[in-house]
């Protein structure tokens, strides 16, 4: 799970454009939106596309994301479970 981790951040960072972040400045349970990294709606829409196009997973429901974008924990633990193999 700690390589999933790792390259899920690696993904957001690259994905998001976050310049001067790291993967080791994002905690693994803190919130992507509000809090923590402060992401919006518009990048909500990417991390949809970064987990259907890096991990075959496509959301039926795009209020799904609410739950699986909590954290990078979440999310690595949603595509752990729902990754196309």
């Amino acid at each position: 799970m700690d390589s999933l981790l790792l390259e899920l951040k690696k993904e957001i960072i690259k994905v998001l454009n976050l310049e001067g972040i790291t993967p080791d400045k994002i905690a693994d349970d803190a919130p992507l939106f509000g809090e923590g990294l402060s992401l919006d709606s518009i990048d909500a829409l990417e991390l949809i596309v970064l987990m259907e196009k890096n991990y075959g997973i496509k959301l039926q429901d795009p209020a799904q994301g609410k739950e699986i974008f909590k954290s990078v924990r979440v999310m690595a633990e949603y595509i752990a479970a729902n990754r196309k193999k």
